[in-house]
């Protein structure tokens, strides 16, 4: 069955959804963040299947998250390691991350923690505005269309209900 694209929809999450939105691509980067560069390495410590690891490691690197670098000439083989694109993901990551250990957890606690090299804390991913850095939360945050959504569809009751002023 083939899937809806979202990649021309004006939202960002939901083309980021049509790049990452399969249950393996975020666990790539995140084996990628480890420290995971070697084919062979992510398809042991994922378990997954070698043909879909190929299509998202190919994928990663065809929308530039990740670039292929040769370690080895005969045969040729690859490091995967992600561009200044892929690293940016990071954030997604350590918000999912946040929410998992909330939500998610185990008695035991959370199996993996944040630590800032910067302060030597254990510390955790927290949304906060990029102007005053106030938290930012459902309660105090509204979306407003943006200078990219479609005019044509900006003019709509229907999406000027959605959208603050």
């Amino acid at each position: 069955m083939r899937r809806t694209s979202f990649a021309n929809w004006p939202c960002s999450i939901a083309r980021t959804m049509d790049l990452l939105g399969d249950w393996w691509t975020p666990l790539v980067l995140r084996e990628a963040f480890y420290g995971i560069k070697r084919f062979d390495v992510f398809q042991e410590e994922l378990g997954i299947a070698r043909n879909t690891l190929a299509d998202r490691l190919r994928r990663l690197v065809d929308e530039g998250l990740m670039e292929k670098r040769a370690y080895q000439q005969e045969p040729v083989r690859y490091d995967y390691v992600l561009t200044d694109m892929g690293r940016d993901f990071f954030g997604v990551l350590a918000a999912m991350n946040r929410w998992g250990d909330r939500w998610l957890a185990e008695e035991a606690g959370p199996p993996v923690v944040f630590h800032h090299d910067r302060c030597g804390q254990e510390s955790h991913a927290e949304v906060v505005c990029s102007a005053c850095k106030e938290p930012m939360t459902a309660e105090n945050t509204r979306p407003r269309l943006g200078p990219g959504y479609p005019p044509r569809l900006a003019e709509r009751p229907d999406i000027k209900a959605r959208f603050a002023d």
